[in-house]
């Protein structure tokens, strides 16, 4: 019988409470639920560190699974080993996982449900990516725990160097609550990283811009874009995924449905059988034939029809019915310092951050703590080179003593007498063991020019780190450096297709895709045509009125481009701003237009120098600016896909200069710039090197006194150089009479100027397919066929390109349009 001393009364239904609490605590923190910073579960993060451990790295043979999972559960996770093996089996399988973090051989299952083979026939070791997550770990850059018998440490969370969780995304079920984060494309993701490091206040609409939607292993199709933005809005969400299907005609007359990509985690075997149910069951008609022709290059399922039905018919029912078209539930519920919280895309990447600058900042006191230590020791090293001769002497420190005991603690006292001569000494503890040490080679010449080099490196070392320690700039410069160059290895094509729900249409959508001509007047008004408005005409005709203008007005800028085509507007004070070329009001021909300010916000005193079309952001094109005063820049163009309504500086003017031109190059072309006195010059593109988009440039023309640049373009193989002056004069000159400089010359002329023809207002690079806009003061335009224009050489004055009304009257722009039109 219990003494009634050990018998304490409790209230069962508190006891109930506690008890049940501690169980979800557990199953939520130590089972189900991802870590906001690496991405993984606790056994996901076991199994990789124990792999690492092994040494199972991807230059290494593959092992076997069995050796992988008794590891595991032997030193970190006391779980079932099937548990263990199930969840390394996921981290291997292609159509599981968007990226594979093991890398697998043997059987280890299919999309048609097939199970792995057991774990003591497959072998694994970790993929190239999943060193990734690994990367630093021995640098102390993350804390360590116990393990469940105090026996081991384990890591509690991975350094992470690429956003795991949402780039293969994670499920769970807790304790009344789950876990549904879908996978997401590496570069997508890194890129809207980026974006945050550079401007932390981005919402998720800027983020979208980045990282669309997930991207899923087995491809597919997403329709729409509402459940997308609600779930990076709210962290729930739901999306529907479609199958991605095509309808062939046999020679017959006779439509088949080809399957080649399923939505995320849909059994194909089962799905074939749906489809076969449905037919017997007469809920589907007109399928003759079901076949699954998958093979290694891919899935292919071929659905046979009748002649005499509609194959669209027959589709739209197989999504209505079977698998072909499914929900998938978005909840980005991840654990942050050890909690549950439900997160928006912004604030997923943002824990991101902050651990990537933690694990930075850590990795950088261990470098600069071993980097400092090494230094000591060099510093050491060099100082006994300098007094070699006492150390070696026979009544020296070294020779004179007993034992290495009494050598180091000569080496460590502030002197040592040799021969009534005091020798200063003073060298530490790791000091003195290094120069016990030091074999005789290293007193060669060369190793001590070694050692000399090291003790530089290690000085730059020192202050590199130093800075990334003392400046949060300079830290997150590294996150971004290294971030991009992960992207650089690993990334891949999206493989998820994102596409309009039948119910749902973007704005842009609505609008009707097709050229157009954006013109904008000196005094700020801005109006688009169709680019047909203007019938091509002969040279030294008198032109059409394009513009109604005021007598002090007249058409400055006048760009051919895209409805959908992005249009930035660069400022006489260096800043961008942006609008679609659909948002600017479509006016008749001499309707004078909108004021500039009604659609983006410029501030007073500021006007709209240069206008440049933009369709996409590929990190492989760049913006090249050049300056009244002869500066020129290249920046990415991706640094200019968000921006502000109140706009972005593009570039850092000095005083009294202005921007003349913004072009958007491939990286690898020619530059021509052209100045008002008749000099150019031609340079190739990649001795400027890329800049940010503060930054102010480098030389690009040494101009004489007096003279300024009036305008840049890009040089391409087999066309010619057309120049127009003031007095409407102008002529084409090929390209090969112009050579290739170094940047930064003064150049070679490229006309005559005389009183007779004017001083230069533009130079543009032209082909034999296109036509040639010139504007004049007062807002007339003629349109020219580029083989109506004279070819001549480089010192001719140009022939009348525009008949002028009055010797008050000048050219003022010249732009290129496509020859679309006929010629009248």
């Amino acid at each position: 019988m219990i003494p009634e001393s050990r018998i304490e009364e409790i209230n069962i239904s508190q006891e109930m409470k506690t008890s049940f609490m501690d169980y979800a605590m557990s199953v939520i923190v130590s089972r189900a639920l991802p870590d906001v910073r690496d991405g993984l579960k606790p056994v996901h993060r076991r199994i990789l560190y124990a792999m690492h451990q092994l040494g199972m790295t991807p230059d290494k043979p593959h092992k076997k699974s069995a050796r992988i999972v008794g590891e595991v559960i032997g030193k970190y996770h006391p779980h079932g080993d099937m548990a263990v093996y199930d969840a390394m089996v996921r981290m291997a399988q292609d159509f599981s996982y968007r990226y594979e973090l093991v890398d697998g051989h043997g059987n280890f299952g299919s999309v048609d449900g097939d199970a792995p083979a057991a774990m003591r026939y497959t072998e694994a070791r970790l993929s190239k990516i999943a060193t990734e997550l690994l990367r630093d770990i021995k640098k102390e850059t993350i804390d360590f725990q116990d393990n469940y018998d105090g026996s081991e440490q384990e890591p509690k969370v991975l350094p992470s160097r690429f956003p795991n969780l949402l780039v293969n995304g994670a499920s769970g079920i807790a304790v009344g609550m789950a876990t549904n984060i879908p996978p997401h494309q590496l570069g997508e993701v890194i890129d809207g990283v980026l974006l945050l490091l550079e401007r932390p206040e981005a919402d998720v609409k800027e983020l979208m811009r980045k990282i669309p939607g997930p991207d899923f292993p087995t491809g597919g199709l997403i329709l729409g874009r509402d459940g997308i933005r609600r779930a990076y809005e709210t962290g729930r969400g739901s999306i529907t995924v479609r199958a991605k299907a095509k309808i062939e005609e046999h020679n017959n007359g006779k439509e088949r449905i080809i399957v080649t990509e399923l939505p995320y985690q849909v059994n194909k075997a089962r799905l074939i059988e749906k489809i076969a149910e449905l037919v017997r069951e007469k809920k589907l008609d007109g399928i003759t034939d079901l076949r699954d022709e998958s093979d290694r290059e891919g899935m292919r399922i071929v659905i046979e029809l009748r002649r005499d039905v509609n194959a669209k018919v027959i589709l739209n029912n197989l999504y209505k019915l079977t698998a072909m078209q499914t929900s998938f539930g978005i909840i980005m519920l991840a654990l942050v310092d050890g909690r549950p919280r439900i997160l928006n895309l912004a604030e997923m990447l943002k824990e991101y951050i902050k651990h990537q600058q933690e694990v930075i900042r850590r990795r950088s006191e261990y470098d600069l703590k071993r980097a400092e230590a090494r230094k000591h020791i060099v510093d050491g090293l060099k100082k006994a080179i300098d007094i070699v001769d006492d150390l070696v002497d026979r009544k020296g420190p070294i020779r004179s003593a007993k034992d290495r005991e009494e050598a180091k603690g000569n080496l460590m006292a502030e002197t040592f007498t040799i021969e009534g001569r005091k020798v200063p000494l003073g060298f530490t503890e790791p000091q003195a063991e290094a120069i016990l040490d030091m074999r005789l080679q290293q007193l060669t010449g060369l190793s001590i020019e070694r050692l000399m080099e090291e003790l530089e490196e290690l000085l730059a070392q020192i202050k590199d780190l130093k800075e990334i320690l003392e400046s949060p700039v300079r830290l997150n410069e590294v996150i971004k450096e290294e971030l991009l160059e992960i992207k650089k290895k690993y990334n891949d094509e999206r493989r998820t297709k994102i596409t309009a729900d039948e119910a749902e249409l973007e704005i842009e959508d609505l609008i009707q895709e097709e050229d157009v001509v954006i013109t904008l007047t000196h005094s700020g008004y801005i109006k688009r045509l169709p680019s047909d408005t203007y019938r091509s005409q002969r040279r030294g005709g008198r032109g059409i009125q394009a513009i109604g203008t005021r007598e002090d007005d007249f058409v400055e800028h006048l760009l051919s481009t895209n409805s959908h085509s992005t249009i930035l507007f660069f400022s006489n004070r260096g800043r961008v701003y942006r609008l679609k070329a659909y948002e600017v009001p479509e006016y008749g021909r001499t309707a004078k237009g909108i004021p500039i300010i009604n659609l983006i916000q410029i501030e007073k005193g500021e006007t709209i120098q240069t206008i440049v079309s933009v369709k996409d952001y590929r990190e492989d094109n760049f913006l090249f600016f050049a300056t009244k005063n002869g500066l020129v820049k290249r920046t990415p163009v991706s640094e200019f896909e968000n921006i502000r309504k109140n706009g972005l500086y593009a570039i850092t003017l000095k005083e009294e200069d202005e921007l003349i031109g913004v072009r958007l190059t491939d990286g690898n072309q020619e530059i021509i710039l052209g100045t008002r006195m008749g000099m150019s010059i031609r340079f190739k593109e990649e001795e400027v090197r890329p800049m940010g988009r503060t930054a102010a440039g480098v030389k690009g023309i040494q101009l004489e006194r007096g003279d300024q640049v009036i305008d840049m373009d890009i040089l391409e193989e087999g066309d010619s150089l057309l120049i127009v002056t003031e007095n409407g004069y102008g002529k084409r000159t090929p390209l090969d009479e112009y050579r290739t400089q170094s940047r930064g010359g003064k150049g070679i002329k490229t006309l005559n100027v005389t009183q007779k023809n004017g001083p230069i207002v533009g130079i543009k690079v032209i082909g034999a397919e296109e036509d040639v806009m010139i504007i004049t003061q007062t807002g007339v335009v003629i349109r020219l066929n580029v083989e109506n224009i004279s070819t001549m050489g480089r010192y001719t004055q140009g022939v009348k390109l525009i008949r002028l009304e009055n010797d008050e009257e000048k050219v003022a722009t010249v732009a290129r349009v496509q020859n679309s039109v006929d010629e009248n």
